[in-house]
């Protein structure tokens, strides 16, 4: 029999840890004797002549530790809805068939998908049409439903805790309330992680809608106490106020409007000193938590992650996701995992805990 002929590619947004899963993939996928392709620019890879490399040993030496990804990455080349410019306008067309084919022109008898919900949710459309695909959860939001936890959250949540780390200070010195924003789409994991480990007095999450009043009067509580008076304040990305809504910023990309989230933190900081007086400052993490080496569970957890993606392969179980449910590292149907979203239970013992520090969610 000859030996299997993989392909591996990122997509979605970047995340610490990826090119810990591309080796792993790749050493593992070799030592069984078989061919690994990369895939460059995510989909687009699959859709693009002359984006494919062969992998070798070498091609993964000393990637372990490094951020980004050697491959590349798109979250802008869905092959179901591809965007294509016509006579002057933009519009989007369906390519999948182009993918299969020039997957199958590749002549590889897998796939290793790596990414979060949305390229998940584009492998397991391919696999119904006939494509054997293997899926890698990532994002550093950690809202994959199905596995406790995905790479690159660990580091994010390091970044932005040593940020809020470093704001205390200056803070401190200037009596100031910092507001300071996290990512995490529409859920508050980062949040809450780094403002509870980062020594918040507020952590706004969207699972929590909260009420400015009640911020307010946690902020004026801080100034009463004894001993330093300033706040510092975590919200998430996609927080927002009770019977409100969630803030955004509209960019234009390939003719379309995409609105992105962002901008909680200056509206807070803007309001908060409003009704307060206090002096605010909002600062905005943002692609920071992307960025940077991997921590060393992040390193583990890819590594991990890149050898069961092979494992998975040998054992025919297209269509599924490798999942880590500790001890073990597993696997779930990604039938199972599109579609959702993995949000903070409101019961958690991480938010009970939050609670009984006194730290406010803005909600009472």
């Amino acid at each position: 029999m000859p030996p299997k002929r993989v392909g591996i590619l990122t997509g979605g947004g970047d995340a610490p840890g990826l090119n810990a899963v591309i080796r792993a993939g790749v050493k593992s996928a070799l030592k069984l004797g078989w061919q690994v392709t990369g895939i460059r620019q995510g989909f687009a890879g699959l859709l693009k002549p002359g984006l494919t490399q062969n992998l070798g040993s070498e091609d993964v030496m000393n990637i372990l530790h490094l951020g980004g990804t050697i491959l590349g990455t798109s979250n802008r080349d869905n092959p179901f809805a591809y965007p294509v410019k016509e006579k002057n306008r933009w519009t989007v067309k369906d390519y999948s068939g182009e993918a299969l084919r020039n997957f199958r022109a590749l002549r590889l008898d897998a796939l290793i998908a790596i990414g979060g919900d949305g390229t998940m949710a584009i492998a397991f459309e391919l696999f119904k049409r006939g494509l054997p695909v293997v899926g890698v959860p990532k994002t550093i939001d950690n809202d994959v439903v199905g596995t406790v936890i995905t790479f690159g959250f660990d580091t994010a949540v390091s970044t932005a805790t040593e940020a809020i780390d470093r704001l205390h200070s200056t803070a401190q010195s200037h009596r100031r309330v910092m507001v300071v924003e996290v990512m995490g789409r529409n859920s508050g994991w980062i949040a809450l992680h780094s403002g509870i480990s980062g020594g918040a007095d507020a952590i706004l999450i969207p699972e929590i809608p909260f009420k400015l009043d009640v911020l307010c009067d946690e902020v004026e509580k801080r100034y009463a106490r004894r001993g330093p008076q300033y706040g510092m304040i975590v919200a998430a990305e996609g927080a927002f106020p009770l019977r409100g809504h969630v803030r955004t910023i509209k960019t234009r990309e390939r003719g379309r409007q995409l609105p992105t989230l962002g901008g909680i933190a200056d509206y807070l900081a803007r309001q908060i000193h409003k009704k307060t007086k206090r002096e605010c400052r909002s600062i905005v993490l943002g692609h920071l938590q992307r960025g940077g080496m991997p921590t060393t569970f992040d390193r583990l957890l890819s590594t991990r992650f890149g050898s069961a993606a092979v494992r998975l392969i040998q054992d025919g179980k297209f269509g599924h996701m490798v999942a880590n449910r500790p001890p073990k590292i597993t696997s779930i149907a990604m039938s199972r995992v599109i579609g959702r979203v993995k949000r903070v239970p409101l019961n958690s013992d991480i938010i009970r805990s939050a609670r009984n520090l006194d730290i406010s969610f803005g909600d009472r």
